[in-house]
Formats: structure tokens, C-alpha cells, sequence
């Protein structure tokens, strides 16, 4: 993915969704509990809804009951950017992909143990690959984390 360049503008507008693009492209906000992945149980991973880069898996998925797809830690090896949000009541910490510079949501340290993080994204940043699409689609070196 090292020679990936992010499409333009309108490009985007042209193949995401308009959540998708408010979301990734305008730091917007899915609603709670009405979103694609909030409550998504299956094996595999999600990546980045406009580069494919691979970012979580569903191993560190957990409910948090916020009603967003909930994690304790990116992909090994997935560099994530972090930046201040100040934007609400209360500061944050925003969580965008490398590669394309999406907003993803944000990173809280409220999760469970050992950890204590929270990385709460938004569905509509993510596309979720099961585990048995995963060589079909090109992310076969993610088969070993599900003991295939």
C-alpha cells in the first residue's frame, strides 16, 4: 500500500456514501445503535472504507455499549494518526488512518483491562472483511490471527 494515493474530492463524494463521506472526509458522526457494525459479532477484520488499509480486527472488538464499533487496539503494525479534538465539551482524541487521512472516531482510556482503551469508530469509516473473504479480497497475511 506504500504507493497508495487518495482520490480527489469528488471522487470520493462519487463512490462513498454521504455518511461515509461526512464522516471520513468532514470528521462527522454516525447516530448511535443505528449503524452498520455497532453490533457485528462475525470474525475478520476492518479497514479503512477509502484506502482498504487494514486497521482492526474483530479479536479486540468489544461492546462497550456506546453503540459504536468498540476496540482495545488497532492491527499490529497499523499506524494510526492521533490529533486533539476539542470540538465538544470535553477534550479528545481524534483517530485518523495514515494512508488516507480519514477521521475514524476516537480514542478514549475507558476500556477494559490490560489496556484501558477505548478506540470507538465509527462503522461508516470501516469496511468489515470475514475471515473467509479475506484471500478473495487480498488481506490473506490476516489469516494467521484467526488460526487459518
Amino acid at each position: 500500500m506504500s504507493d497508495y494515493k487518495k482520490p480527489g474530492s469528488q471522487e470520493l463524494r462519487d463512490t462513498l456514501t454521504a455518511m461515509q463521506f461526512s464522516v471520513t472526509q468532514e470528521e462527522g458522526t454516525e447516530p448511535p445503535f443505528n449503524n452498520e457494525y455497532w453490533d457485528n459479532n462475525r470474525a475478520g477484520i476492518y479497514v479503512d472504507i477509502v484506502s482498504g488499509e487494514p486497521l482492526f480486527s474483530s479479536l479486540d472488538k468489544f461492546d462497550s455499549h456506546c453503540g459504536w464499533p468498540s476496540f482495545t487496539q488497532p492491527l499490529q503494525n497499523t499506524e494510526l494518526t492521533e490529533k486533539a479534538d476539542n470540538r465538544l465539551f470535553a477534550a479528545r482524541t481524534e483517530v485518523r488512518s495514515r494512508l488516507a487521512d480519514s477521521h475514524l472516531g476516537h480514542l478514549f482510556a475507558d476500556g477494559p483491562a490490560p489496556g484501558g482503551l477505548r478506540y470507538c469508530i465509527n462503522s461508516a469509516a470501516v469496511r468489515f472483511i470475514a475471515v473467509d473473504e479475506l484471500t478473495e479480497q487480498g488481506y490473506q497475511d490476516f489469516l494467521i490471527l484467526f488460526g487459518e
